[in-house]
């Protein structure tokens, strides 16, 4: 029996995304993980990194690659499966390329539940959408929408996996020094891996034009414009010759 659209639903979560990017704004204190960790809670270790950051991401990749495997139709099919397979990828990577890769410092359980909690929500939100509520017209694949998100996608993910490979070269393994990173967006920006992955969004809002890719990208830009910032105030406080000229997310503007 085929899955139809709840409408309800979408907009439901769609709008608690957009919500809680919205509170995001008002947080004047980081989230207690990498640069901003804080001494964890007595009888609670943090986990080490690399399990940390692929238990979290494991579920979007997981909850939206399953729908889209029980699809009869072709990944080069309807637009739905081709965008889905986008937000498929980029998840992948996260899961299974960047989390293994990664040299970041121990990540707190609390968050690491959070993480999860919204990763599942979010790929079932996308995929749903995408798969049983979608309706683009022939002609999408030709829609400078689509074509401008595609790209702008692409380029956003290339920035943040450029970006996450600088900030790597930073520390040997096992190392917890922070240095000032230089190079790539880096030379305009302290955030230029949160940058990457805003624009990245943003692309795939576009492409999808649907309400929980909007969601989705306005949550990515409040969150990692927000992490930005304080990352921004941190390399200022911890290094005198941080060059006075970068900015924290925006180049030449914020």
């Amino acid at each position: 029996m085929p899955v139809r659209c709840q409408q309800s639903p979408v907009l439901a979560g769609s709008a608690t995304m957009a919500t809680l990017g919205a509170l995001m704004l008002y947080l004047t204190k980081p989230f207690s993980y990498g640069k901003h960790m804080e001494i964890p809670a007595p009888g609670v270790p943090p986990l080490p990194a690399r399990t940390a950051w692929f238990l979290q991401e494991l579920p979007a990749f997981v909850v939206s690659a399953g729908i889209l495997a029980w699809q009869p139709r072709s990944l080069f099919g309807p637009p739905g499966t081709l965008l889905l397979g986008l937000f498929c990828a980029h998840y992948f990577h996260r899961t299974f390329i960047y989390a293994l890769l990664t040299r970041g410092r121990p990540f707190p359980v609390v968050f690491l539940f959070r993480g999860s909690i919204f990763c599942v929500g979010n790929g079932f939100l996308q995929a749903y959408y995408l798969i049983y509520c979608a309706e683009y017209p022939e002609e999408w694949y030709a829609d400078i929408r689509f074509s401008l998100g595609i790209f702008l996608f692409i380029l956003g993910m290339g920035i943040n996996i450029h970006s996450d490979y600088i900030l790597r070269q930073l520390r040997k393994p096992g190392e917890i020094t922070y240095r000032i990173p230089q190079g790539g967006l880096f030379t305009y920006v302290s955030g230029a891996n949160y940058l990457g992955e805003i624009i990245e969004w943003i692309g795939y809002a576009l492409a999808t034009w649907s309400p929980p890719g909007l969601a989705f990208a306005f949550f990515s830009l409040c969150y990692l414009g927000q992490r930005a910032s304080h990352h921004h105030r941190f390399y200022l406080k911890m290094f005198e010759d941080y060059p006075k000229s970068r900015k924290a997310l925006i180049p030449f503007i914020f």
